[in-house]
């Protein structure tokens, strides 16, 4: 039988298919899905291929708190369970969105030579900015989050797990877009860093902030009225379970 049981956090959350399903799964589908009732969805998954070194991923306690968690998304929890339970994988997630939402699945490039790793970065950025071309909003889920773009940045071995400003602000273009960012030890603390990126971006953006388990922030950047006002409702369900809006001047 699956283990499912809650352990403590050894390094930042990846997204790779061992992942699929907890805690943190939860709270940024239903996000997604509560932005995004009108129009098409695009999801770019930042694929990085599976790290077996640890036992990470074991973030699905809450499976088993049904009264605590199932009423925030019933939909999206019974999902979840059946794919823990089942084939943990990040194309199962894909049955969280709507019949004619967009995937950019292929895997970020790995393994080149650094001479070689900045050219192929951008193509492959290239083919998953075309497949979500016709996205409404679009939601950017690398595995450790934002950082800026210098040049040393695209040359270095475990740049797959980051998403340059560069690439955030070409998937905002023109509409809404969500960016994953895990937080880090940023002097000044987690309020300090939101900032720093939000005044980084130099778009329009609120940031979702997720503390449960470990600390993490959506950036929801060129957001409309009406997406602005979903975020904040939804930072009201899901307070009990540590989701707020970033307060904005902090720092």
């Amino acid at each position: 039988m699956l283990n499912l049981e809650l352990q403590p956090p050894r390094q930042r959350r990846k997204m790779q298919d061992r992942y699929a399903g907890d805690v943190g799964d939860y709270v940024k589908l239903a996000l997604i899905r509560a932005l995004s009732a009108f129009g098409k969805i695009g999801v770019s998954w930042y694929l990085y291929p599976d790290e077996r070194h640890n036992e990470d991923g074991r973030h699905t306690a809450y499976l088993h708190e049904r009264e605590n968690w199932r009423h925030l998304d019933p939909e999206l929890f019974d999902l979840l369970r059946e794919t823990v339970l089942g084939r943990r994988s990040v194309r199962e997630l894909q049955n969280a969105f709507y019949e004619d939402s967009c995937f950019a699945a292929e895997p970020v490039p790995t393994g080149l030579p650094a001479s070689e790793r900045s050219a192929a970065r951008k193509s492959w950025f290239e083919k998953s900015l075309d497949q979500l071309a016709q996205c409404d909003l679009v939601f950017a889920d690398p595995d450790n989050g934002l950082v800026g773009d210098e040049d040393w940045r695209w040359r270095a071995p475990n740049f797959g797990k980051q998403i340059p400003l560069s690439e955030v602000r070409a998937l905002s273009a023109g509409r809404c877009a969500v960016i994953y960012h895990h937080n880090s030890r940023f002097k000044g603390g987690h309020d300090a860093e939101v900032e720093s990126w939000l005044h980084a971006l130099g778009m329009p953006a609120i940031a979702v902030r997720a503390t449960a388990y470990s600390c993490r922030t959506f950036f929801v950047v060129n957001p409309d009225r009406e997406i602005a006002e979903r975020a904040r409702e939804f930072c009201i369900k899901w307070k009990d379970h540590k989701v707020r809006l970033h307060a904005s001047g902090v720092g």
